[in-house]
């Protein structure tokens, strides 16, 4: 769209949206399906996972895992992007996984390392819990 500015070295990824006014500083990774609110930027060597909705005018610092909603000032999560994973065909219960595992990751008051442990031993693993574990433990920048 209108006046987005991609830096050097950047990947964006198949079927993303960069609403207008969008910034990527340099290095910034962008997943399949992500869709990034107007006005927002994004600091370099940040990471937006797959399937994650960012809302407008967010600064983003740190890395947005994969298929949740986030905004706010600082950004943080603010759920799963539940409709845009539905419309993608992703089952009732791969949401519903997937909602189990950021429920111990952002609500449990567990620090990361306890809460990725916890997804590990309580939430069945599969590709989608995969990636969310892979993206977090490979963050260099932290997560939101």
């Amino acid at each position: 769209m209108a006046y987005v500015h991609i830096a050097h070295d950047c990947i964006i990824g198949s079927n993303s949206i960069l609403v207008n006014l969008v910034t990527l500083g340099g290095h910034v990774e962008i997943g399949d399906w992500a869709i990034m609110g107007g006005a927002s930027n994004a600091h370099q060597f940040c990471r937006i996972g797959q399937h994650a909705m960012v809302a407008a005018n967010s600064k983003i610092v740190q890395d947005i895992p994969p298929y949740i909603l986030a905004g706010r000032h600082p950004v943080q999560f603010s759920g799963i992007n539940a409709l845009g994973l539905q419309r993608r065909g992703f089952s009732d219960e791969d949401r519903l996984q997937i909602k189990r595992a950021y429920k111990i990751l952002f609500k449990s008051e567990l620090n990361q390392t306890i809460a990725i442990e916890k997804i590990k031993t309580e939430i069945p693993q599969n590709a989608l819990i995969n990636n969310i574990l892979d993206f977090i433990e490979n963050s260099k920048r932290g997560i939101i």
